[in-house]
């Protein structure tokens, strides 16, 4: 990291006297320091086809600098679905990784010191049956789970919202995220309970108002159950992380990140009467936009990607994950994955953003944005407060009808031409031959050949009594993740431990608010 400009002259680790970082409301960042001892986590997310494939991925980006990683799961192990269920046909492997299995976990990080590094697992509705594998695996090895860094996503609110993949009403979605709260409170001391997402909300289209205020409304509600189950409040919240986009907008971005950081400590403070300034700090890991890459000249990603985590390094991000420019036409190649985190390493070397805390605070600009995105995303959540809180907003379809309505708009630009896209509605060329990377068709068939095998081999009888015990401590108030662990242990799949919540609570089916 540069500590002197080209010219000679030392760079200053702050150049204002007011207001500094690591002092509430830790508008600047929640560190004194921020990036001058540390920089931050390089997180690259990756996962396709099998677990042997994603494991041979993961090796390549930790050979090649990466500092955490980040878990892509197939829509089928999102769903809570097994490879070889009938749902589950032509989905196997596409957009993630398939995981059906603890065998599938060990194959996941064969070679990967998880006593080393720090892993974060985007996965919800079957966050407790994911995390559960990975503690156990780890137990196979050796491995104390005091030892265990990372972070599973848990975050069920933000998919009735945005993302769709849900499989349980959200009573007992709620159930579940508390129970993950409570269980990592007593078995995994260092590990990351959840990570509420605007991330996926602003790729729907939500505005930086919405993605902030919508995102605080869930964790609001997360917090209150977690209050209602008797665990402490300063507790959970120094276990929350959130996870946000980052746009090409740079200027309104590194506002947007500002602005969170105050309002979040405010929350904490205010509403919640926390008095650890641990736990008042927005900790969050930055995406790239995804939904701002385009499939017309691809290359120009590059550039998108380079602007976006700029954006989010100047606006204190504790963890960055940046897009391949390729993913707009398919799974991120070996290169094009290379490429996105040594961008990451380009910045953090040979610029000198970085050098100095908040770089463009003070700026007029950056102050008026962070003040005015402040003051919307508060008055926001009051609106969702009078509506009842966050679930009740849910269910008169609130959240997601502002958010199609700010999406209609965007494309109504970007038709009209009014919002400029480079390379879809100016400066267009003729669409060039382009490889995506391609995923084994055969790899539905060998995850339900693996399936076979290991109900064959299994004892049976273990399997039927441990899911018997879930299913009947579902009916009660028990934390779920301990009958869970015993299923995991006697081998059920993640299916089959599913399917046995969804015998006792059914599925949910959105209703359409017209």
């Amino acid at each position: 990291m540069r500590d002197i400009t080209e010219s000679g002259f030392p760079i200053k680790a702050d150049y204002l006297n007011d207001e500094k970082a690591g002092v509430y409301p830790f508008t600047r960042g929640i560190y004194e320091q921020m990036y001058l001892q540390k920089p931050w986590t390089m997180r690259q997310y990756a996962g396709f086809g099998n677990a042997k494939e994603s494991n041979e991925r993961y090796l390549q980006l930790v050979a090649a600098g990466t500092g955490g990683l980040s878990v892509a799961f197939d829509l089928p192990t999102q769903m809570g679905y097994d490879s070889d269920a009938p749902q589950s046909l032509g989905e196997v492997g596409r957009v993630g990784v398939a995981i059906d299995s603890l065998e599938d976990m060990r194959e996941l990080f064969d070679n990967i010191p998880l006593e080393k590094v720090s892993t974060s697992m985007t996965i919800n509705a079957p966050a407790a049956i994911l995390l559960l594998m990975y503690q156990i695996i780890a137990e196979e090895r050796g491995i104390s789970s005091e030892q265990l860094q990372g972070t599973i996503q848990n975050d069920l609110l933000k998919e009735y919202i945005a993302r769709g993949t849900y499989i349980y009403p959200p009573k007992q979605s709620l159930r579940l995220t508390t129970d993950i709260f409570e269980y990592c409170t007593k078995e995994l001391p260092k590990w990351n309970s959840i990570s509420v997402s605007g991330y996926h909300m602003a790729e729907a289209g939500a505005n930086p108002v919405q993605e902030i205020a919508f995102t605080f409304a869930n964790a609001i509600a997360y917090l209150d159950c977690a209050k209602e189950r008797g665990l402490s409040i300063e507790d959970v919240a120094t276990r929350m992380s959130f996870f946000f986009v980052s746009r090409t907008t740079v200027l309104e971005e590194v506002a947007k990140f500002r602005a969170a950081r105050q309002l979040w400590a405010q929350i904490m403070k205010e509403r919640f009467g926390v008095t650890s300034e641990r736990a008042m700090h927005l900790r969050f890991h930055t995406q790239t936009a995804g939904v701002q890459l385009t499939a017309q000249q691809p290359e120009l990603n590059l550039v998108r990607v380079a602007l976006q985590a700029l954006a989010a390094v100047l606006g204190g991000t504790q963890s960055l994950h940046t897009n391949s420019f390729d993913e707009a036409l398919g799974l991120p190649t070996e290169k094009a994955a290379r490429l996105a985190l040594r961008t990451q390493q380009v910045i953090a070397n040979e610029s000198d953003v970085a050098a100095t805390v908040d770089a463009l605070a003070g700026s007029a600009v950056i102050e008026s944005m962070t003040t005015e995105i402040a003051t919307s995303a508060k008055e926001l959540i009051a609106r969702i407060d009078q509506m009842g809180g966050a679930v009740a907003g849910i269910e008169a379809g609130f959240q997601k009808s502002e958010i199609e309505k700010s999406a209609y708009r965007i494309s109504q630009e970007i038709e009209s031409g009014n919002r400029v896209v480079v390379g879809v509605n100016a400066f267009v060329e003729e669409a060039s031959t382009y490889l995506p990377l391609e995923i084994n068709p055969e790899i539905a068939k060998e995850q339900s050949t693996k399936l076979l095998k290991l109900r064959k081999s299994r004892n049976q009888d273990e399997v039927s009594k441990a899911l018997a015990d879930l299913s009947a401590a579902a009916k009660g108030e028990l934390n779920l993740l301990y009958p869970m662990k015993v299923a995991l242990i006697a081998n059920a799949t993640l299916g089959e431990i599913s399917d046995a919540l969804r015998g006792e609570w059914g599925s949910y089916r959105a209703t359409e608010i017209w």
